[in-house]
């Protein structure tokens, strides 16, 4: 939490979970809550989201982490292990009951071989609940399936491309899993460039090094954001209207090409607003 100014993430997800022992839950909590007391009060302008993973719905202390943080500065609640479209309805009420605002987000962890088995029963709870972003653990994952870390990530890349076909026919944002590694600069290109191919919204990293080449992977270089302005301004001419193809800069184009252009320069404005509001 100390790092968090000095690292240029989109998302900060504070963790209750598998990186505190048991015998640490309270004291992780409420360090967490004290932490966005103060980030209420301090940054309430910052374009940061602030995500907090609590414990299990079936631990003893998920209920206290809720009730700890929903009513603060917490932009969502990350669920780990969820299995079953049953899960998130509880997940669902158990933040209700807290008493948390309708602005707050339901994030889940998908990282059980059952939840890819129910990927399609999962994602349809977007239409009747707060869940927003899937977040894939890899590391969960690759332990349940008694699987091998490998570097193409060969065993998991399965659950991966069904994971993010189930997150695009429900409008539901997708992160990859993180990367081990922290000095394997060469391997985390490498995952982030599968990521980005497989349709992934982003990756969730694990050391503040990580961030910048993550970022690099992810964010649209100058010649594709020149390439997707001239597509958008082809389809929007008078004379184009109505029309299905084009020819732009010697190649043909459709009108899902147009319709990609214009989200690669909505990723591309977003950073640009972010990087003025930082000054």
């Amino acid at each position: 939490m100390q790092k968090i100014h000095e690292v240029d993430a989109d998302v900060f997800i504070l963790d209750l979970e598998d990186s505190v022992a048991p015998d640490g839950k309270a004291e992780a909590r409420d360090n967490v809550r004290h932490f966005l007391e103060r980030w209420q009060h301090e940054h309430s302008q910052m374009s940061r989201e602030m995500i907090v993973r609590v414990n299990g719905l079936d631990t003893p202390w998920c209920g206290e982490d809720m009730a700890a943080v929903v009513g603060l500065a917490a932009d969502g609640i990350l669920i780990p292990k969820i299995n079953s479209a049953t899960d998130v309805q509880r997940a669902q009420e158990m933040l209700n009951s807290a008493g948390a605002p309708p602005r707050l987000k339901l994030w889940c962890m998908i990282e059980t071989p059952l939840a890819i088995l129910n990927l399609h029963a999962l994602a349809q709870q977007a239409r009747a609940s707060r869940m927003s972003v899937w977040v894939m653990g890899t590391n969960d994952l690759v332990k349940e399936l008694r699987a091998v870390h490998t570097p193409e990530r060969t065993p998991v890349l399965y659950a991966l491309s069904a994971a993010v076909t189930a997150a695009r026919a429900y409008g539901i944002a997708i992160l990859d899993g993180v990367h081990n590694d922290i000095a394997d600069v060469d391997g985390l290109r490498r995952t982030c460039e599968q990521a980005l191919a497989l349709g992934f919204d982003g990756k969730t990293l694990i050391h503040p090094s990580q961030v910048a080449p993550c970022n690099r992977v992810f964010s649209p270089d100058p010649q594709t954001v020149l390439q997707a302005r001239r597509i958008v301004e082809a389809f929007e001419r008078p004379e184009n209207a109505g029309k299905g193809v084009l020819r732009v800069d010697g190649k043909m184009v459709e009108l899902l090409h147009a319709e990609m252009a214009r989200g690669t320069l909505a990723i591309a404005e977003a950073i640009a607003a972010r990087e003025a509001s930082r000054g």
